[in-house]
């Protein structure tokens, strides 16, 4: 039977590479809880039995599954508590957490709470692609698990739908398991991944569609074929499987229905610059901010954040900022953090935002209404882009103008 304590200096919601590194840097002067729903820590890297991670971390490639124990290894020799199969069904005030375990509803008291719930991809539905309802659609996570976890291989000739980075993830897991997908859909005119990854798919002998989009899958218990409309018009791909890759959505349920503010944008939580939330007592970290960055850019926000909260723990960290983050032109989809008030050392030194569309122009970044900095850019949707914040406390406004 799990035993969690009724109180803690600090407790991490979320045991992937954020919630670790969070974790195993507080433990060097707090007791540090972290809890996670899955049976066994370590995030979506445990599922990706592929390289490359752990460069950042450890000085060396590791496969996601050794990734994930090393983070974990790290974390308990720290002296984090790490309790698995634990489900938090409610934040509140002061903070007080409840939770859900083999031992019943419990609720935890901490003095800061870390969340780090993390993504997940959108489904078929959240996509709209119609048709019947077959077996064989599955994201790329669960495509991981089966494949890695389990030992299993749930179709042979898939097609995968979407060209993110995880998309060509799908298929190092796909010849893992010695399946052969027959086609990548891509809505877009070029892929979304950076190139050399767009290369992938070519030389692995997968035939890529560009400007193409899925109108239905078709199948009784299985999926049988996928008719898709593309340049040349519409065609019938056969098939007995559906990859969803990408379009990834923060795990952010747990605000709903909380005291805490959400961002309509992101769907994740606002937070400040310290990755604060609206409730100081609460911070957030990694991929729950934003859709999507890797193990490693999420372990490093971790690390920076538990700086933050190091800091709130002593009585040090400078009071919550209010002023606002504005973005102006339609291509601009979201911004981290969405509130500034610089004052000292910041966990956030950069605004983080995404296009939703192919975009060349340039990017400014203006506080109370004077140019603090700019930059050409040329990106597709769900590229990173990165713009300094200001040197001091002011409302900003992140300007794009096209070209």
């Amino acid at each position: 039977m799990t035993t969690l304590p009724q109180e803690t200096d600090v407790l991490v919601i979320g045991a992937g590479p954020a919630g670790l590194g969070a974790a195993t840097i507080l433990a060097k002067s707090a007791r540090v809880l972290v809890v996670d729903r899955e049976s066994t820590a370590g995030g979506i890297p445990r599922h990706c039995g592929h390289y490359p991670f752990g460069l950042r971390e450890f000085r060396r490639l590791m496969k996601g599954p050794d990734y994930a124990r090393a983070l974990v290894a790290r974390a308990v020799e720290a002296g984090v508590q790490i309790a698995t199969r634990v489900n938090v069904v409610g934040l509140e005030p002061g903070p007080r957490v409840t939770v859900t375990s083999d031992a019943g509803v419990t609720t935890i008291d901490a003095k800061i709470v870390l969340i780090a719930t993390g993504v997940r991809e959108s489904s078929r539905a959240q996509r709209l692609i119609g048709g019947e309802k077959p077996g064989g659609i599955i994201p790329t996570g669960a495509l991981q698990s089966m494949v890695y976890l389990e030992g299993r291989r749930p179709f042979r000739r898939p097609v995968i739908l979407g060209t993110e980075l995880v998309s060509f993830s799908a298929i190092m897991t796909c010849r893992h398991a010695g399946i052969k997908p027959v086609a990548m859909i891509e809505q877009n005119a070029q892929p979304t991944a950076r190139w050399p990854a767009a290369l992938y798919p070519q030389i692995k002998g997968v035939p890529l569609y560009l400007s193409t989009t899925i109108r239905a899958i078709e199948g009784r218990e299985r999926v049988e074929r996928v008719v898709v409309d593309g340049p040349a018009g519409t065609r019938v791909i056969e098939t007995d499987g559906v990859i969803v890759t990408g379009m990834f959505r923060p795990e952010a349920t747990l605000f709903d229905g909380s005291h805490l503010e959400k961002d309509r944008a992101t769907g994740g939580p606002v937070i400040d610059a310290f990755g604060r939330c609206s409730d100081p007592a609460y911070f957030a970290a990694g991929n729950l901010l934003r859709p999507v960055e890797t193990a490693g850019w999420s372990w490093a926000e971790g690390f920076a954040v538990a700086r933050s909260i190091t800091a709130a723990l002593a009585g040090s960290l400078p009071q919550d900022s209010q002023h606002s983050v504005t973005l102006k032109g339609d291509a601009l989809s979201w911004v981290v953090p969405q509130r500034f008030g610089r004052v000292g050392e910041t966990a956030h030194r950069r605004f983080q935002l995404r296009v939703n569309r192919p975009v060349k122009g340039r990017l400014s970044v203006r506080a109370a209404g004077v140019e603090y900095s700019s930059i050409r850019i040329d990106s597709r949707p769900e590229r990173r882009i990165t713009v300094p914040l200001p040197p001091h406390a002011a409302p900003v406004e992140i300007v794009l103008e096209e070209t």
